[in-house]
C-alpha cells in the first residue's frame, strides 16, 4: 500500500542531480510524493513525474532562528495538512527546522547530513548556534543519515545526536549515467577542478599548482568549471585564464563531456563535504582523483590506488601528487582510473542509497 512521503529540500538542482532516481522509484512503487522546495521554473520536472510541489521560500544564507521562525511554522502547516507517513530532508535548514516541526506534529523524519560546509571548521557564533539547533532538533529526530564517518563521529562526540543514526554512501552515483570512458591520449595531460570558486574549496592551492606545473610541464592543461562564488577571485581567475595558466570554462550543465576530456579530477577542498559527488562521478567514468585528506574525500579515494590524497591547504603536496601522475605512463593512468570505477561500483552505486530509503519506508 502506498505511503505519503514528504521531501524537504532547499533547491531544485540538488534534488534533480542526486535524488531523481529515488523519487522515480517512490512514484513507481505507488507512493504519494510531496516536495517542499523554493519556487523555480524547473519544479515542473517533478510535478510532471506525479509529485505534488509545495512552494516554500527558504533563505539559503546564514542561520538565524528569529528570521527562520517562519520556516518552522510553514513546515508545521505542511505536515499537519499532508499527514506524511515519513519525511526525508536534505541540507541544514530543512534538517533542523523540519525536525523541530516534525517533533511538534509527531511525524517521522529522516534527516540526511550531506556535509557541513564551513559551519564547524572553526568555532564561531554561527557554529555555536548551529550546534544548539542541531541538539534541539536531531536528538529527537526519527533517524539521521550520515554520508561519512568523520561527520558522524563529530555529531556523536558533540552530543548533537543520540543513537538514532545510520550510514549511507553519500548520494551515490548513477553508474549508467556516468559510464566508464577511455582515458584520453596522454600527449597532453588534462586536470579539472569542478565546483564553486571560493577559498574553502581550495582554489588558491589549485591556482598555485597550475602555475608551477605549467611552468615545468607546458604539455598540461588545468580546467576550472564552476561559478565564481567569492567576488575577489573574479580578477585573479581572469588573469590566470588570460595568461594561459588555467582554462576557466564557467558553470557547465554537461560536466560529463569535460570529465571525459581530462585524465584527473582535483578536489582541494578544506572540509565540510559529505561524500563529494564530483569525485564519485569522475571515478565512475574511470578518471584518477586527487583530493585533500578530509572527511568524505578519504572515503572515495584510495591513496596510491585510485588516486592521491594530500593535506588540506598544502599546495606543495598537491603539486607532488600532480607530478606523480605526470610520471605515470598511459597504461598506469588507465589502470588507476579503472580501479576507481571498481571502487564506486562496489561501494557507491546509487541503488545502494535508494535501498536504504526503501527500507525506512517499509518500517513505517
Amino acid at each position: 500500500m502506498g505511503k505519503r512521503i514528504l521531501i524537504l529540500s532547499n533547491h531544485f538542482i540538488t534534488l534533480y542531480n542526486f535524488r531523481k532516481e529515488l523519487i522515480t522509484k517512490l512514484i513507481e512503487d505507488g507512493h504519494d510524493v510531496f516536495i517542499s522546495m523554493p519556487k523555480a521554473d524547473e519544479n515542473s520536472y517533478f510535478s510532471d513525474m506525479g509529485c505534488k510541489i509545495i512552494e516554500t521560500p527558504i533563505d539559503r544564507r546564514g542561520i538565524n532562528p528569529l528570521t527562520d521562525f517562519g520556516l518552522i511554522l510553514c513546515y508545521i502547516k505542511i505536515m499537519k495538512n499532508i499527514k506524511p507517513d515519513i519525511i526525508f530532508s536534505y541540507t541544514i535548514k530543512p534538517n533542523i527546522y523540519g525536525c523541530i516541526a516534525s517533533n511538534f506534529t509527531k511525524a517521522k523524519q529522516v534527516s540526511n547530513i550531506t556535509g557541513t560546509g564551513a559551519t564547524f571548521l572553526k568555532k564561531s557564533v554561527v557554529s555555536t548556534i548551529a550546534k544548539m539547533l542541531y541538539k534541539a532538533s536531531l536528538k529527537r529526530s526519527y533517524k539521521v543519515f550520515f554520508q561519512n564517518s568523520g561527520d558522524k563521529d563529530y555529531f556523536v562526540e558533540s552530543r548533537m545526536i543520540k543513537n538514532n543514526y545510520a550510514m549511507v554512501p553519500g548520494s551515490g552515483v548513477n553508474l549508467e549515467q556516468y559510464s566508464i570512458s577511455d582515458m584520453p591520449p596522454d600527449k597532453v595531460t588534462n586536470f579539472i577542478l569542478i565546483g564553486r570558486i571560493m577559498k574553502l574549496k581550495g582554489i588558491d592551492q589549485y591556482l598555485e599548482c597550475a602555475k608551477i606545473i605549467k611552468d615545468r610541464h607546458p604539455n598540461t592543461n588545468f580546467y576550472i568549471a564552476g561559478f565564481i562564488e567569492e567576488a575577489r577571485y573574479k580578477e585573479i581567475i581572469n588573469e590566470y585564464h588570460t595568461k594561459g595558466i588555467i582554462n576557466y570554462i564557467g558553470f557547465q550543465k554537461d560536466i560529463k563531456s569535460w570529465i571525459q576530456k581530462c585524465h584527473c579530477t582535483i578536489l582541494p577542498s578544506h572540509g565540510g563535504e559529505g561524500v563529494p559527488n564530483v569525485l564519485l562521478e569522475s571515478a565512475a567514468m574511470g578518471r584518477i582523483c586527487i583530493a585533500s585528506k578530509i572527511n568524505g574525500s578519504k572515503d572515495v579515494v584510495d591513496n596510491g590506488v585510485t588516486g592521491y590524497l594530500f593535506e588540506a591547504g598544502s599546495a606543495k603536496e598537491l603539486i607532488d601528487n600532480v607530478e606523480e601522475i605526470l610520471g605515470l605512463d598511459y597504461e598506469e593512468k588507465k589502470y588507476m582510473g579503472l580501479k576507481g570505477r571498481d571502487k564506486v561500483e562496489k561501494e557507491f552505486d546509487r541503488q545502494i542509497v535508494i535501498n536504504k530509503y526503501i527500507k525506512e519506508i517499509e518500517k513505517v
